[in-house]
């Protein structure tokens, strides 16, 4: 067994995991102020409602996110104690802040929100959920300044073996950041929008008291879709010209850059395979392919206007069959971009080999296989509940009940 192969497969493990999670948080707190605003502003019932239904089902993804975050916070920690000792300094910064907003004030404006109804006034109970929205964006904000760092190590300089950040500004100004970080916000939108149609296709497929209600959740989630895949096409394709810039083996790259970089690297690093591993290609290849199938989604807008249509089902089979789609384009997105850095850490500067903690194998298939079985758990329970709950209706959630 290879420590670094089995170390890998937990970070593989942990960060996917969790990152299913962030995407439909980020996806579901937007809808969520566009319809409890919409509530505040209008003061139709059918907003309040609508935001209650699927605000329950976003506190449940949330906590259980969370779960997933600390976890993956724990592999951090235990597994790669070379990359915090070699470029915390730097990378550290940025995740500092990162939790900072997550885990406290995201956290705090939640929780208000959370038990506010009733005891708030509307406008001050709108004002939180702003908050908890803005400061989701915030934290994707970070995290995508972090990876960017590791992806293109920029406003640094190393002394005595380990790097120092001497340009806060530059890491702001990543050529990797700006289209990779509007990729991942148009993504979390194209899930939200697509589990917000899906769920409220099975209820129109199952003519359930609510019809009404739902047709307007469809709506406003095939519309979010619609809008959100062609922003992933836009940024997506637009990352190939600052990212074949900054990282030229990437992707396939042979060109002269391609092997200049690897003959600096080959005199200062030693003989060695640094052209990334061809899952990269095959994630980035799959991924666009979905991409242009969920391109479809622009077809089925007619359900926008014609209550016929809904009512032949057929489209409605083909948003629900749908559903799984975003979620698999946004893990190959997430393996072409992290595994079209290898063999690097942080790109051209820190080997993968060299980040590793020291832990022998056997521990490192312990915690792969205790962390996998926990982090399965954790999915498995959420989507348990999200179905259970969605399944429910929106006759009373729990989320915003009047007190007794």
């Amino acid at each position: 067994m290879d420590t670094l192969l089995l170390a890998r497969l937990q970070f593989a493990t942990t960060t996917s995991i969790h990152f299913l999670f962030v995407v439909v948080t980020l996806g579901l707190v937007t809808l969520l102020v566009g319809m409890q605003t919409a509530w505040v502003l209008t003061g139709n019932p059918k907003w309040e409602r609508l935001t209650r239904y699927w605000g329950q089902l976003y506190v449940i993804n949330y906590v259980l996110g969370i779960a997933t975050g600390i976890v993956m916070e724990f592999q951090f920690g235990l597994n790669w104690s070379g990359l915090s000792r070699y470029v915390g300094n730097v990378f550290g910064a940025p995740l500092a802040i990162e939790t900072l907003v997550a885990f406290f004030l995201e956290s705090t404006f939640l929780g208000m929100w959370i038990f506010g109804w009733h005891r708030l006034g509307k406008r001050v109970h709108l004002a939180l959920l702003w908050g908890v929205a803005i400061t989701a964006y915030a934290s994707a904000f970070w995290i995508m300044v972090a990876n960017s760092w590791l992806q293109n190590p920029v406003g640094y300089e190393v002394r005595d073996g380990i790097a120092h950040l001497t340009d806060f500004g530059a890491l702001l100004t990543n050529p990797s950041l700006g289209m990779a970080l509007g990729h991942v916000i148009s993504a979390a939108l194209l899930v939200g929008g697509m589990l917000m149609a899906a769920v409220s296709a099975g209820h129109l497929i199952r003519r359930t008291p609510d019809f009404a209600l739902f047709r307007t959740s469809l709506r406003i989630g095939l519309v979010t879709a619609a809008l959100a895949i062609s922003m992933v096409q836009g940024f997506g394709f637009a990352q190939f010209g600052p990212v074949g810039a900054v990282q030229p083996t990437k992707f396939g790259g042979g060109g002269p850059e391609s092997q200049t970089l690897i003959a600096e690297w080959t005199t200062r690093f030693g003989p060695g395979d640094y052209t990334p591993p061809v899952l990269a290609n095959v994630g980035l290849g799959f991924m666009i392919l979905i991409g242009f199938t969920l391109g479809c989604v622009w077809l089925l807008l007619p359900l926008l206007f014609r209550d016929w249509i809904i009512r032949l089902r057929f489209p409605l089979w083909l948003i629900l069959f749908a559903l799984p789609l975003p979620f698999v384009a946004v893990i190959l997105g997430w393996i072409a971009r992290e595994v079209g850095r290898q063999p690097w850490v942080a790109y051209g500067l820190l080997p993968t080999e060299q980040a590793v903690s020291p832990v022998s194998a056997p521990l490192m298939l312990a915690s792969l296989i205790g962390f996998s079985l926990l982090l399965g758990t954790l999915a498995v329970t959420n989507w348990v509940l999200l179905a259970r709950h969605a399944k429910r209706g929106a006759a009373d959630p729990a989320l915003g009940r009047p007190p007794a």
